[in-house]
């Protein structure tokens, strides 16, 4: 059982408006709401996958209540911390190839809360081999609150794939205790850096051997439409994609993650797991339904992923 954290889940509601005018009027057809936030994404696809998996984070309110009962639909275990503050909505406004979001930012959570769902996360700890933990935190919480759930993991010898940005992900690098993997784009590895990274092999291999990253298994940098660069123990992986035609590519990270996931916990080779990752994302962005992948044409994109060890 694979075991996925949302601390800010949201209603993820899609505006397909291919001509987006703004101070104007835009009416939508083909609008989309989904249980969302990163998390949940990861729990859809793994579910598709076929693989057995619950999911956990904090929720409040209509907006909660919604989630829970999408979650049902797609009979995918969920157990939520259940707050009296109402939780969010996340706008994706689809145009022009382009994606503009627009994000609330969700509750405030107590120390109370806090406690009750540290506890929780303790419980479900006994039942899983594999935790991801994706998405930004809600108000309330500390930065490190991330650093907190990797230790725990780590006590229990269950490997923790970490899916987030900015400071959050910076106290879960600098604690001793790692995540087994982390997924930054090269934006979140420039910024956590404090330099521009660029997508070439001898910036990226320069990148990832910073001493932020010792004792991470796994470092998957993903690069859109260019694939990724890979780290795994001492080697450096290039991963390349074949071209598609992209529909909605909201998800598609969370998807990588979900694929990832699966196949570390089946122990695939590394060509296996690389190749899966990027399968899923891909088959996501396939679709316009945001964490949901076809999984129909598997086989067909994953022979097309190309996954090439990097000399240097």
């Amino acid at each position: 059982m694979i075991l996925t954290v949302t601390m800010n889940p949201s209603v993820d509601i899609s505006y397909p408006i291919p001509d987006f005018k703004l101070d104007d009027v835009n009416r939508v057809e083909g609008a989309r709401k989904t249980a969302g936030g990163k998390g949940l994404n990861v729990a859809r696809v793994i579910k598709q996958m076929g693989e057995g998996v619950v999911t956990t984070g904090v929720l409040g309110g209509t907006i909660g209540d919604f989630i829970i009962q999408e979650l049902s639909k797609d009979r995918i275990e969920n157990y939520f911390l259940k707050i009296s503050q109402e939780s969010r909505n996340c706008v994706a406004i689809l145009h022009d190839s382009k994606q503009t979001e627009i994000l609330e930012s969700g509750p405030t959570l107590t120390a109370e809360d806090v406690a009750a769902f540290l506890r929780k996360y303790e419980s479900l700890l006994t039942d899983v081999s594999l935790v991801t933990i994706s998405g930004s935190l809600p108000k309330g919480l500390p930065p490190g609150f991330y650093r907190e759930l990797v230790e725990r993991s780590h006590v229990r010898g269950i490997p923790i794939v970490v899916d987030t940005s900015g400071e959050s992900l910076r106290q879960v690098l600098v604690n001793e205790v790692k995540p087994f993997a982390i997924k930054p784009n090269i934006t979140e590895l420039s910024q956590l850096l404090g330099i521009n990274v660029e997508p070439g092999i001898e910036s990226l291999s320069q990148a990832l051997s910073n001493e932020y990253f010792q004792g991470v298994e796994w470092i998957v940098v993903s690069m859109g439409c260019s694939g990724a660069f890979v780290k795994n123990g001492q080697d450096f992986y290039q991963v390349t994609i074949p071209k598609i035609n992209v529909v909605n590519p909201v998800g598609s990270g969370d998807a990588t993650v979900a694929g990832f996931a699966v196949a570390v916990k089946h122990r695939q080779s590394v060509q296996a797991v690389l190749k899966t990752a990027m399968t899923t994302g891909i088959l996501n962005a396939m679709e316009d339904v945001t964490g949901y992948i076809n999984t129909a044409n598997f086989e067909s994109i994953f022979n097309q992923v190309k996954v090439k060890k990097i000399d240097l």
